[in-house]
C-alpha cells in the first residue's frame, strides 16, 4: 500500500491536489467544502458535467462526461477517457462521486456512467499515475443481511437485488475495484459504503430523484403526515451529508485502504420515522404497497421502481467501528437530525448553487414530468 503523505503534492501552498469527480452533488459539494477548509489541501479541482457558478476554497472548476460515448474504441469515450487523464495527471488523490440513479426507465444511461464511466475513470487514473482513489460504494452494494446482527465490511457484495440497477451497478463497480486493484497494487483505494445522507441543501434534489414531480412540498411538514407504513423488513441507516464527507476528508489525508461503513445512530425503522414526523405507525402487508408502487412507476408517476423498494426492504445494518478505529470518525449527527434537516429543506425549498441541487429546476415541475 502507497499513498502521498499530507503536504507532499503539486496544489498551492504545497499541499495536496484533489481531483473531486460528481463534486456538484449532494456528497461533491459537502466533501469540495470539507477539503478546501483543511490546509494540508493545496487545491481541489471539482469536475462535473455542468460546472457551477459556486467558488468554494482553494477549488476550481472543470466539465467532463465520464458517460460520454460507448465502450471500447467508441470515439467519443476514447476522448473523454483522455479528457479524464488529463485532469488526473499531478493528482494526489481522485474522490469518485460520480453517479446516476436516473432514468430507471432507461438502464442502459447509467450503466453508461456508472460501469463504463467508472472503468474509464480507473483507466485514466493508472495512466496518470494517481497514487489514491476514493470511490462512493453504497449500502446497496450489499448482499442481504441477518436480522439479528450487523455486518462490517468483509460481508459479500453482490448487491440487494440483481433486478435493481441501481445494486446491480453498485456491486459491479466492486467487482471493477477488486481487478484494478490486483493489476495496481501501488495505488490506494477506499470504499465508503455509507447509508442515506441528507442535508438541507439536497431536499430538492432527494425529491426529484426518489419521489417525484407530485409530491407536495407542504407534505414535509411535522404532522402533515398522519402515518407511517410499517412494511416488513423496513430499517435503514442515514448519515448527514456533511459528516460522510469528512469521513472522505480523512480517507484522502490517512494511509488507510479497503472499504468503510458510514452510518449514525440510530438505526430507522417505522417507529423511528413515526416520531420524526410526529405521526403515527400503522402496519400494512408489502403485497398492495409494492403494487401501487409498480402501477406508479410504469405509468411515471414516481421515479424510483418496485425492485428498488425490494431491495431498500433487504438491506443489511452496518457495523461502522472500522471507520471509528482507522479513519478515528464519528458522526455529529443522529440520523433524526439529518432526516429533520432533510425535511426542513423540504419544506423551505431549499437548494444550492449547483445544477444538481438547484431549488427548482429550469421548468418547474412539469419539465420534471
Amino acid at each position: 500500500m502507497t499513498g502521498a503523505p499530507a503536504g507532499s503534492g503539486g496544489g498551492a501552498g504545497g499541499g495536496l491536489r484533489v481531483v473531486v469527480l460528481g463534486a456538484t452533488g449532494n456528497v461533491g459539494t459537502s466533501v469540495v467544502r470539507a477539503l478546501g477548509d483543511d490546509p494540508r489541501i493545496g487545491s481541489v479541482l471539482g469536475v462535473a458535467r455542468r460546472t457551477p457558478l459556486w467558488t468554494p476554497p482553494k477549488t476550481e472548476w472543470a466539465s467532463a462526461d465520464i458517460g460520454a460515448g460507448g465502450d471500447g474504441e467508441d470515439p467519443a469515450g476514447r476522448a473523454a477517457e483522455e479528457r479524464l487523464t488529463d485532469l488526473f495527471r499531478g493528482a494526489d488523490a481522485v474522490v469518485h462521486l460520480a453517479w446516476l440513479i436516473q432514468p430507471t426507465h432507461d438502464p442502459l444511461v447509467t450503466w453508461r456512467t456508472n460501469v463504463l464511466g467508472t472503468a474509464r475513470v480507473l483507466r485514466a487514473m493508472a495512466a496518470a499515475e494517481v497514487p489514491a482513489l476514493v470511490y462512493a460504494s453504497s449500502v446497496g452494494a450489499y448482499s442481504p443481511g441477518p436480522v439479528d446482527r450487523a455486518v462490517d465490511e468483509t460481508w459479500p457484495t453482490h448487491g440487494g437485488r440483481p433486478d435493481a440497477a441501481y445494486c446491480r451497478e453498485k456491486a459491479y463497480v466492486e467487482r471493477l475495484l477488486d481487478g484494478f486493484e490486483r493489476d495496481h497494487p501501488r495505488v490506494r483505494v477506499v470504499r465508503m459504503r455509507p447509508g442515506f445522507l441528507f442535508k438541507r441543501e439536497a431536499a430538492g434534489e432527494q425529491r426529484r430523484l426518489f419521489a417525484g414531480p407530485f409530491l407536495p412540498q407542504r407534505l414535509a411538514g411535522l404532522g402533515m403526515v398522519p402515518a407511517v407504513p410499517a412494511l416488513p423488513g423496513m430499517r435503514f441507516q442515514v448519515l448527514h451529508t456533511d459528516d460522510a464527507a469528512e469521513a472522505y476528508r480523512l480517507a484522502v489525508l490517512r494511509p488507510v485502504h479497503g472499504a468503510f461503513n458510514l452510518a449514525a445512530g440510530p438505526v430507522v425503522d417505522a417507529s423511528v420515522l413515526a416520531e420524526v414526523l410526529g405521526a403515527r405507525v400503522v402496519r400494512v402487508p408489502l403485497g398492495p404497497v409494492r403494487a401501487a408502487v409498480g402501477a406508479a412507476w410504469r405509468l411515471r408517476l414516481v421515479p424510483a421502481p418496485p425492485e428498488l423498494l425490494d431491495a431498500f426492504l433487504r438491506l443489511p445494518v452496518m457495523d461502522c467501528e472500522r471507520a471509528a478505529g482507522e479513519l478515528d470518525w464519528r458522526p455529529r449527527r443522529s440520523a433524526q437530525e439529518a432526516l429533520r434537516e432533510l425535511l426542513r429543506g423540504m419544506r423551505e425549498v431549499a437548494g444550492a448553487p449547483t445544477a444538481p441541487l438547484a431549488p427548482v429546476v429550469a421548468g418547474g415541475r412539469r419539465h420534471e414530468i
